[in-house]
């Protein structure tokens, strides 16, 4: 039996996050346009008739500007000692540069097996892959390289038995039909952020967070009560945030209440609110808890 930890690594928007969902075959991580959606490491669990994987999903590794962006390439660089194997996923279909240079260079320090995922192959023309495969070959060993598309699945099963196959031999880390260590308050602050930046721009998604202030379980109605904190840096960005007459904030709340109904296979009430925090991003109390942990 195999059995082992594999961190998924690379910068911000390579797809990370939707192979580890395609993976799992659920939606563990959220998933945008934006770079950085992924705050935190998000771990998920899958069970194979040879071995057990655990799967981890890691904040991009990019050049930090605020101290909440330190942890977030913090926890994806410290995955790197904690894992059995990495997996770097980079978007094979935009132009490699310095931002390839620079997590290529954080790779030194990985002592473990590298393999290159390859994603977004259904963007590309297959000729044009050689060279970008050429090019990582150039800058570092690599165990493997795989081709893959985590939107529609190509090559994802291939991956998936290369990655089982170099883990160690052991016995399960966790039971059977677990899938993933994060509590269900982190799910529903993720899913309101979802919403927030597929519904935002400009400098909102970057400098906003969610924050779950009371949590009600189901009552005899069979509905749970959520109360939410959309935080925000600056006294500009909460009328946007709410929109004219409510309009905005209402249409966050509704699309996040029914991926949560969904989720929780129940009917919930969201009560959502903008706070102004200036600074928060600095905030070491407040990123502890957005569950963001120092090293």
């Amino acid at each position: 039996m195999k059995s082992g930890f594999i961190s998924f690594v690379g910068r911000p928007n390579a797809g990370k996050s939707t192979l580890l969902n395609r993976i799992i075959g659920t939606k563990l991580a959220i998933v945008s346009d934006k770079p950085q959606t992924t705050r935190n490491r998000i771990l998920g669990v899958k069970a194979y008739p040879t071995g057990q994987a655990v799967f981890m999903d890691t904040p991009g590794i990019h050049r930090p500007l605020h101290r909440m962006n330190v942890r977030m390439v913090d926890l994806a660089l410290d995955s790197m000692r904690r894992v059995d194997l990495l997996a770097v996923v980079v978007d094979a279909a935009e132009p490699t540069g310095s931002g390839d240079r620079f997590v290529v260079k954080q790779l030194e320090r990985a002592k473990i097996p590298v393999v290159l995922v390859l994603n977004k192959i259904d963007l590309i023309a297959k000729p044009k892959l050689l060279p970008i495969m050429d090019w990582y070959r150039e800058q570092r060993e690599f165990a493997a390289l795989v081709p893959v598309s985590a939107l529609s699945g190509d090559g994802v099963d291939d991956l998936e038995a290369l990655l089982l196959g170099r883990l160690p031999d052991g016995d399960p880390l966790y039971p059977e039909d677990y899938l993933t260590d994060q509590p269900e308050r982190f799910f529903v602050a993720e899913t309101v952020r979802e919403k927030l930046l597929q519904h935002t721009h400009a400098e909102i998604p970057f400098s906003s967070a969610v924050v779950v202030d009371r949590f009600e379980e189901v009552d005899e109605r069979g509905v749970i009560r959520l109360y939410c904190s959309i935080l925000v840096e600056q006294a500009s960005q909460k009328p946007i945030v709410i929109g004219r007459g409510g309009s905005m904030i209402k249409r966050i709340g509704t699309g996040a209440r029914q991926d949560l109904e969904r989720f929780f296979d129940a009917r919930v009430y969201l009560d959502l609110h903008v706070k102004v925090r200036a600074e928060w991003r600095e905030n070491d109390r407040l990123l502890d808890d957005l569950g963001m942990g120092r090293r």
